[in-house]
Order: structure tokens, then C-alpha cells, then sequence
């Protein structure tokens, strides 16, 4: 399919991972994705672009979450680790007042992004989501975390609600809606304006390398 991008024109390929920081799946992806980054990386070095796109999983909302989302959600994190081995803390529905809003630690990534902290700070978030039971829903607790990564905590909140990201954050949603993708993680190569969807398999890496090597070599 061709996308029409209101991002930076990219010269070189661009492969898209397209995920949201609480996403409970993305966080069973994990250990996968960073081994196929590694391979990506050796592989094609700078020829072939990386970037990470928040997909915005469930909009701002202050409403506690639902118990039969509640339950559904603990149910997920248990068959993700019986299909992946990934590793939960389920203390956090008890500690926590849960929320369907995963917006504020999207927007914390947009604006780690800007600092070159981005992947970091997608690793902190789901650290103290899954393994500290912390909630990322909460602006405080996201304020935390940008003071771990050196980040002026202060400015760091008024950057997060400001309107100007959450600007940027809808036209990111917006333009991973253009993407040919089924949900949360997702990559998506674009070559030459058109977008290829590639096959994530949380289990080894070569499936996903395997789709991206014959996309580039139709080019």
C-alpha cells in the first residue's frame, strides 16, 4: 500500500515498529525485538532506517478500569507467560487503582524521543509496569521516571500536558492508521512511500529478517 507520511522523508528504508509503551504483548515481544534489532543493525548498518511509532493503545481517561477488564487483562498476562515465558508482577492489581489510559506514557515517549532517551524510557515504563507495579497512567509516576533518566522532572510535566504534544501524539496515531498493521506490535517496512507488513513472530527473530530481506530485495 502507499502512505502519505507527515513524518521526515526517510532516503533510506524505513522499518516501523509500531507499539505502545503499556502494551502487555509488546512487553512479551521484547526480548525478540532486541535481538532482531541487533541483527538489523550488523546486517544493513545505516542503510536501513529504525524508528518506533506509539499506536495509542486506550485514550486519556481518570475512570477506574472496569473489573472485567481488569480480569480479562490478568488473564492475558498470564497466557503470555505461559506461551512466552515473560515475566509479570501481579502485585500491581492490587497496589494500583488500574486505568485504561496508556496516552500519558505515550506521550513520555514522544518526549524522551526528542533527547535521544525514547527507547529508554520505553524500557522504564514497562519495568515499573510489569515487574515494579507501577502505573504508568499516572503522570507522577512518569514523572519519576524521567528524573531517573536525567530529565528535569518539572519540565518534563508541563511537556506532558502540554498541547503541543498531544498534538504530535495524535498525528503519530493518525499516521499509524495509514499502516497496513493488526494491532499492537506491529512492523511495517516502508520503501519508496509504499509500506509492507512484515511477519512478527514472538518467538525468533529470522521469521521477521527473513520478510524484511525479501522486501529489500525486490528494490
Amino acid at each position: 500500500m502507499t502512505i502519505e507520511s507527515t513524518q521526515t522523508t526517510m532516503l533510506n528504508p524505513t522499518l516501523y515498529y509500531v507499539h505502545d509503551p503499556m502494551c502487555s504483548w509488546c512487553w512479551g515481544y521484547r526480548p525478540t525485538w532486541n535481538a532482531l534489532q541487533v541483527q538489523l543493525q550488523q546486517q544493513f548498518g545505516q542503510q536501513l532506517s529504525l524508528q518506533y511509532l506509539v499506536g495509542g493503545l486506550a485514550p486519556d481517561s481518570t475512570e477506574p478500569m472496569p473489573e472485567p477488564m481488569q480480569q480479562m487483562l490478568q488473564q492475558t498476562w498470564k497466557n503470555i507467560t505461559q506461551q512466552l515465558g515473560t515475566e509479570f508482577n501481579h502485585d500491581f492489581w492490587q497496589r494500583c487503582q488500574p486505568k485504561r489510559s496508556t496516552y500519558p506514557a505515550c506521550r513520555a515517549s514522544i518526549i524522551a524521543r526528542q533527547f535521544g532517551q525514547e527507547r529508554a524510557m520505553i524500557s522504564a515504563i514497562q519495568q515499573a509496569y510489569y515487574l515494579q507495579a507501577q502505573n504508568p497512567s499516572d503522570i507522577e509516576v512518569l514523572c519519576t521516571l524521567a528524573e531517573s533518566l536525567d530529565m528535569n522532572a518539572a519540565m518534563f510535566k508541563q511537556q506532558l500536558l502540554s498541547e503541543d504534544i498531544d498534538q504530535q501524539l495524535q498525528q503519530e496515531i493518525a499516521f499509524t492508521r495509514q499502516l497496513p498493521i493488526q494491532g499492537f506490535p506491529s512492523l511495517v517496512l516502508v520503501v519508496d512511500n509504499r509500506a509492507y507488513p512484515i511477519t512478527l513472530d514472538y518467538h525468533q527473530w529470522q521469521t521477521s529478517m527473513a520478510d524484511i530481506q525479501a522486501v529489500l530485495s525486490e528494490h
